[in-house]
């Protein structure tokens, strides 16, 4: 910070997410080898309206930016500004991440190292809880007269810099922005040294928020590249911006391959519903059509999850997250295919149809057709909905070895449930002795198993399994 050309830099913006909302003041105070070289500042504006409660914070109202210069028009001079400079911010990740975006919107892409003020509080006064702009000005006695304006808090930067120059000395401070500078990418709220602990084999990685909040699920098949994606910097996806800003812990769970892998991350989404996630739901209120020996007397029933643990799939159409989808789809398929909505169960009335009467039944309800040959065109029109067969005869286990060949995992299966994963002979007999009568249907299960069975890479390894009854 003392011995290279630095840029200590604030800004003022539309809202929070660098996507989206726009900047609307620059302010910068440009130091080389500690020493004071100029400042600058300008508003900017947004091509957006300012939102009052951001208008009632900062000051500027929609009426000082209408004249003043859109960013292409200031970017010119804010590149020299920044080019070859550290850039020094409170909570880097904001104003860079803003930054980026807004020059890419121009065609460029900005790269610079950038030292975070509140980071490197932390790492020199690791005894303090709070490292907000304000908690540091009233302990390092330091005035600003325009709080909440681009100038007036780099310039609280800047005092701040020289502050920490005397205690904890040039020295500390140095080192400390070293180890900084090349952990960069590391969220505020984490260990420097984060990275290192985490492992480069396939499994599940969970971030934690304030009071161990669960913020976000993932899996990979190398977690600390994963992990470290999130937080690269390129501030992309909005949401790896709010997990970088309230990310406070990182726990993983290793797998022997990428199926454990994905069999985990879908039941830890279900299980603790992490902020951030927003697939992966739970499904109870999962259901399907259930049409046993697709009979001309019998219409198709719903099945709730919790039943189709129980019924053949091969009579099983449609996996559908409510039955309020599950009927419009039916309805569909029936206006589609000139079917009658009488004999399917959806309209409740005796004699023709609704349909039929407006010419879109061909009359099974009205005797212009058979019970059979309704039958036969609803078959054809539901074969793309059927839910695929469970492929063995009975229970069985997917054997996964990892690359090293240390870790083994035997993921135990049946009618498309997940019961389990076991490590030995002692474990599959624990899980058989806990183990639910019936397990409950899942459909992100059934989809993970079905694009492995028969879309995976390789042929997987399959151990038939007796019967839980009969094991042990």
């Amino acid at each position: 910070m003392y011995d290279r050309p630095v840029v200590f830099l604030d800004l003022e913006t539309t809202g929070a997410t660098a996507t989206r909302d726009r900047i609307t003041e620059v302010g910068l105070v440009e130091i080389d080898g500690g020493r004071f070289v100029r400042e600058w500042s300008t508003l900017v504006n947004p091509g957006t309206g300012i939102p009052p409660m951001i208008q009632s914070l900062t000051g500027i109202s929609n009426e000082m930016v209408a004249l003043a210069p859109p960013f292409e028009e200031i970017a010119r001079e804010l590149w020299l500004a920044l080019e070859g400079r550290v850039l020094v911010a409170h909570n880097a990740r904001f104003d860079y991440g803003f930054l980026k975006n807004e020059f890419r919107r121009l065609g460029r892409t900005l790269t610079l190292p950038v030292l975070c003020t509140v980071k490197l509080s932390r790492t020199l006064f690791p005894q303090y809880q709070r490292h907000n702009l304000d908690s540091l000005m009233s302990r390092h006695d330091i005035r600003c007269e325009s709080r909440h304006r681009a100038l007036g808090d780099a310039r609280v930067l800047w005092q701040l810099a020289q502050a920490w120059r005397e205690a904890p000395g040039e020295a500390a401070v140095l080192e400390a922005c070293a180890r900084l500078l090349k952990a960069s990418t590391v969220p505020a709220g984490l260990p420097d040294d984060t990275y290192a602990h985490i492992p480069e084999g396939p499994g599940v990685y969970l971030f934690y928020g304030e009071n161990d909040i669960p913020l976000y699920v993932g899996k990979s098949i190398n977690l600390r590249t994963r992990v470290m994606s999130h937080f690269s910097g390129d501030h992309r996806v909005h949401k790896d911006m709010r997990i970088a800003a309230e990310v406070k812990r990182i726990d993983w769970i290793e797998t022997a391959g990428e199926l454990g892998a994905l069999i985990e991350e879908s039941r830890l989404v279900k299980q603790l519903s992490p902020v951030h996630n927003r697939q992966l739901r739970r499904n109870g209120d999962l259901c399907a059509w259930h049409w046993p020996g697709q009979r001309a007397d019998a219409a198709p029933q719903l099945l709730s999850a919790r039943e189709l643990g129980g019924a053949e799939f091969r009579d099983l159409y449609g996996l559908f997250r409510s039955r309020r989808a599950a009927t419009e789809a039916l309805r569909e398929i029936a206006a589609e295919h000139q079917l009658c909505n009488v004999l399917l169960g959806l309209e409740k009335r005796s004699g023709p149809c609704f349909a039929y009467q407006i010419r879109r039944c061909r009359g099974a309800c009205a005797g212009a057709e058979t019970a059979q040959a309704h039958a036969l065109r609803l078959a054809a029109a539901l074969v793309r909905l059927r839910v695929k067969a469970w492929p063995f005869p009975g229970r069985v286990g997917i054997r996964e070895t990892s690359a090293d060949g240390l870790r083994c995992e035997l993921h135990v299966l049946d009618q498309w449930c997940h019961l389990g994963t076991v490590k030995g002979e002692d474990e599959l007999r624990d899980l058989e002795a806990g183990g639910p009568a019936r397990p409950l249907f899942d459909l992100d299960t059934y989809k993970i198993l079905t694009r492995y069975l028969y879309n995976g890479k390789g042929r997987p390894d399959v151990v038939p399994l007796p019967p839980a009854s009969a094991s042990g």
